[in-house]
């Protein structure tokens, strides 16, 4: 049954908005005034890449990360429980945040009540739905094993997010200590060196090398701090105009996996995403042809992806995946062993998840070891350069008591 946004008045004169089901437009507004609503605009909540609800409203989405892996925890436990598709759905709707997740949930149910498939409904609205995330919903379906597909993609959803948190966790004290130190420094130079210059302008004593150094510093800062500060943008923006060619994007992400510590963080961490999906879709009973595509289109860095694609031609043409994934050397080792040992044991998918499970956790420990070294190293960069700005500023002072003794 189709589905409609309303906006109607109540008979206290407020408006109201909502979605509603119904065969036509017209039976729409005959229920808003069977229930003494005067309807104002009714119109039909339609799918596709153009409509109101893929159609981005202030940029944003009806589910953030956060909030898609409780809402697919919910739908698995309502699924799970015996609960018909039709009727989970609903309850989702009736329990909606938001009036952007009521009219998506409204519209997945007017598929499925129509006939479609949930993953059919799903990839109607591809701002919502990754393709992983139907082509697992699409195995389930197939499969007829909905529930337990579904709680697999909400752990893997929560997983990913755990991870990503942890992430940042590790990398935000030391992203703070640099910017209060960027903030000190650049205020101490420009504000407080001036005005200890123009203290000694009138000794005609030598000042010190460093004070010197200091004054030099701070009046190209003074002069030249917002011209930098522009040329500094103007070469963002020019980075970030040149990595939307895909050549060049392709190169600099396979530089960046050559970096010493960050470079060997990304490739674990990229890692662990290919690993988990292609554990999750494999589980599933996803082709692994099709398991392979879906994976190599999760990963952020185009080199690996690049490889990724290689290793699904070299797969299709026979090659054993664990074969492939070890000629790709931006892959870790780590992956393509328990590829190994699964597709001896016939286990790949629970090898391939035990895979990720390890390379996320080598990439948490190493993040953390990371900030720990960092923190400490940061506070004593800021102590150093502020001591010699305190120097700069005293050094003058005690040679003029000196000269006055």
């Amino acid at each position: 049954m189709p589905a409609y946004t309303f906006e109607a008045l109540q008979a206290d004169g407020q408006t109201r908005k909502g979605v509603i089901e119904a065969d036509t437009v017209r039976l729409a507004r005959a229920q808003l005034r069977g229930q003494a609503l005067v309807p104002l605009s009714v119109e039909p909540v339609a799918a596709g890449p153009d409509t109101l609800l893929t159609r981005p409203l202030g940029g944003g989405h009806a589910f953030n990360a956060t909030q898609r892996a409780i809402w697919t925890r919910q739908l698995a436990g309502l699924v799970g429980s015996g609960l018909p598709l039709e009727r989970a759905l609903t309850a989702l709707a009736d329990e909606a945040e938001t009036e952007r997740q009521r009219q998506l949930v409204a519209s997945l149910r007017a598929e499925v009540n129509a006939g479609a498939p949930l993953a059919r409904a799903m990839a109607q609205h591809p701002r919502e739905f990754s393709p992983v995330y139907t082509a697992v919903i699409a195995a389930g379906e197939q499969g007829g094993h909905l529930g337990a597909v579904l709680e697999r993609l909400a752990d893997d959803l929560e997983e990913r997010q755990a991870l990503k948190g942890r992430l940042i966790g590790a990398a935000l004290y030391p992203a703070i200590v640099t910017v209060v130190a960027i903030v000190i420094v650049v205020f101490l130079v420009s504000y407080v060196v001036p005005q200890v210059a123009n203290v000694f302008a009138g000794t005609k004593q030598a000042l010190p090398t460093l004070t010197v150094v200091m004054l030099a510093l701070s009046a190209f800062v003074r002069s030249w701090g917002w011209w930098l500060v522009g040329a500094i943008a103007l070469m963002a923006v020019g980075v970030h105009l040149a990595l939307r060619s895909a050549t060049v994007r392709q190169q600099f992400d396979a530089a960046w996996l050559r970096l010493p510590l960050v470079g060997r963080l990304a490739r674990g961490y990229n890692a662990a995403r290919f690993g988990a999906t292609l554990a999750m879709l494999a589980g599933a009973g996803v082709p692994i042809l099709r398991a392979l595509q879906a994976a190599a289109e999760t990963l952020h860095n185009t080199a690996m992806r690049a490889d990724a694609e290689d290793a699904l031609v070299m797969v299709r043409e026979g090659a054993p995946l664990a074969a492939a994934l070890a000629q790709k050397k931006r892959f870790p080792g780590l992956l393509a062993m328990f590829a190994r040992l699964g597709e001896q044991t016939g286990e790949l998918p629970r090898m391939l998840e035990r895979a990720s499970q390890q390379l996320s956790t080598e990439v948490q420990r190493r993040a953390m070891q990371l900030a720990t070294v960092l923190e400490p190293l940061l506070i004593v960069v800021m102590g150093v350069v502020v001591l010699l700005i305190v120097l700069a500023v005293m050094l003058p002072i005690i040679q003029l008591n000196q000269w006055v003794r």
